[in-house]
């Protein structure tokens, strides 16, 4: 059972299971790691100012700023049209954004995002993408992808610690009662139900990409309540069924369900289908951004902030600081394609330039923690680790296996890549958290949380490392993807074209290319390119 599917059916045998006492950690010395994270010094210094003015200037036909997903994927698209006469712009010492990854002498492991679902039929440019990298090999008569079984999650996929037992599949079965079952069945069905439904003007009631979704002022209204009170007006109560929608608030957007639109909420459910199957690599989406990255290896600068764009005679003009040179350097653009996270423009536009509706877009702060094990945890209840492995009541996401796709017939050891969303008040108030608490009083967290299913943690951990996301990701809230604000954003200001994962109102791959694509195929057109549609 994947996170967008439904398992209703008897948890008499798991709730009478019984559980396996407690073992002693063993003694060992405390793990070492250090506290990463992206490029906040450099960052910030767009909120201080003081930069060089530019000592050199130079003319750059097309820039790209950012090398996200948005922005490499806009580099895909100008590349396969035969244009390269473009540059990305990267802050980061690395490209990548939240899909970055690392590698040990175990493993490789994600920083961040770690899958994609089998695309659909909308996202047409995913399946270009994934076509050629050969991750989709052909279709079947009925026009549905088959993947190269190599990038498909391996089973056993997701399981549930609850009641001191793991569990199979994140719904809460453990314990569950007759209401609780008859409240699943009731919440699968209205997913079945919007998963099906088409507006008047013959559109998915729920697409990816959002744009594509219907604009029936029915399904818009659900953008107005949150997905939590969206549950509560079908008379949804169950604890355990809320949990389940929270946690996967918590998973696609870092927000409670009192904070995420329940347009937002039943696309997370509706916009896939049921079965849809899950892409994975040991290092997560960065498997995907090396290979982005190949294709515009030559146009990619990193280390690099732009902090300023402004007109200049038909063009425009940024303004980049290299922190290794400690100098800045003018570029002339015919086109721009700004990738970097909308919130930034307000540190970079003079602020006569500044759209009113900067202040619309809120962030999630993250914490992703890689720890590397010299074996793998004992399995004693239930079933066996698998790909995503979750605890129930849990403010963490729980962990993924880094390893769980390796070919390799005998591991010893592991990486378990740790997801946390502070989610717990104000973003902003959870944002100091993050930046401020210590590599050690994060380590503790970490590992105390993995005691409950795991109590000889402790001892298996060699190597902890805690990566920090200020903003990680924009926070889909009630109003917000329907708004003029989201909307606005969106739409091009003469020679500069937005392309963030932001304008879709959440954050996930399709989004982000689709972004990064749509920019590319203006500019083209701007620069009369020919080119054939990825869209």
């Amino acid at each position: 059972m994947n996170r967008r599917a439904f398992l209703v059916g008897s948890a008499a045998a798991l709730s009478a299971a019984a559980l396996y006492p407690l073992v002693r950690e063993r003694a060992a010395s405390p793990p070492s790691g250090e506290l990463l994270g992206a490029a906040y010094g450099i960052g910030h210094l767009l909120r201080e100012g003081g930069l060089p003015a530019p000592s050199s200037e130079r003319h750059v036909p097309v820039v790209i700023v950012g090398g996200g997903i948005s922005g490499l994927s806009a580099g895909w698209k100008l590349t396969k049209a035969g244009f390269e006469d473009f540059e990305i712009v990267e802050l980061e010492p690395e490209c990548g954004g939240n899909s970055r990854s690392g590698e040990n002498s175990v493993s490789r492991y994600p920083w961040g995002a770690h899958y994609v679902p089998v695309p659909s039929e909308e996202s047409r440019a995913v399946r270009e993408l994934f076509a050629e990298l050969g991750v989709i090999e052909r279709y079947d008569a009925a026009g549905h992808p088959i993947c190269n079984e190599e990038f498909l999650c391996f089973s056993p996929q997701e399981r549930l610690y609850i009641h001191g037992r793991w569990q199979d599949g994140l719904l809460p079965l453990v314990g569950a009662t007759r209401t609780d079952h008859d409240e699943y069945t009731r919440f699968r069905d209205l997913v079945h139900a919007a998963r099906a439904r088409r507006g008047s003007d013959g559109r998915k009631a729920f697409a990816i990409p959002m744009e594509l979704s219907s604009r029936d002022r029915e399904l818009l209204e659900l953008d107005r309540l949150s997905i939590r009170d969206f549950l509560l007006r079908e008379n949804l109560t169950s604890h355990r069924l809320h949990w389940y929608v929270d946690y996967a608030c918590r998973d696609d957007f870092g927000c409670r369900a009192t904070d995420v639109s329940a347009w937002a909420g039943i696309h997370y459910f509706a916009s896939r289908g049921e079965d849809s199957a899950v892409l994975t690599w040991p290092e997560g989406n960065g498997w995907l951004v090396e290979r982005l990255r190949q294709k515009v290896v030559k146009q990619l600068r990193t280390n690099a902030l732009v902090y300023r764009m402004e007109d200049a005679d038909r063009r425009v003009a940024l303004s980049v600081f290299d922190p290794r040179e400690r100098r800045s350097t003018r570029l002339l653009a015919d086109q721009v394609i700004f990738a970097a996270p909308t919130h930034t423009l307000k540190f970079i536009l003079a602020e006569s330039a500044q759209p009113r509706h900067l202040g619309e877009f809120q962030y999630a702060p993250w914490m992703v923690a890689n720890l590397t094990l010299r074996g793998f945890p004992k399995e004693r209840t239930g079933t066996p680790i698998c790909w995503d492995n979750v605890i129930y009541d849990s403010d963490s996401l729980g962990y993924v296996v880094a390893t769980h796709q390796s070919l390799r017939t005998h591991l010893e050891g592991t990486v378990l890549t740790y997801y946390y969303p502070l989610a717990g008040s104000s973003p902003d108030a959870e944002r100091r958290r993050l930046l401020e608490t210590p590599w050690s009083t994060w380590a503790e967290s970490i590992l105390r949380d993995l005691s409950k299913p795991h109590p000889e943690i402790r001892g298996l951990v060699s190597r902890l490392d805690v990566f920090r996301w200020g903003h990680a990701m924009v926070r889909p809230r009630p109003g917000f993807l329907w708004s003029d604000a989201r909307r606005q954003a969106a739409i091009p200001v003469g020679n500069l074209h937005f392309a963030h994962s932001d304008l879709s109102g959440f954050s996930i791959f399709e989004e982000a290319q689709y972004r990064g694509v749509a920019a590319a195929e203006r500019v083209l057109d701007n620069l009369r390119v020919p080119y054939v549609s990825s869209l």
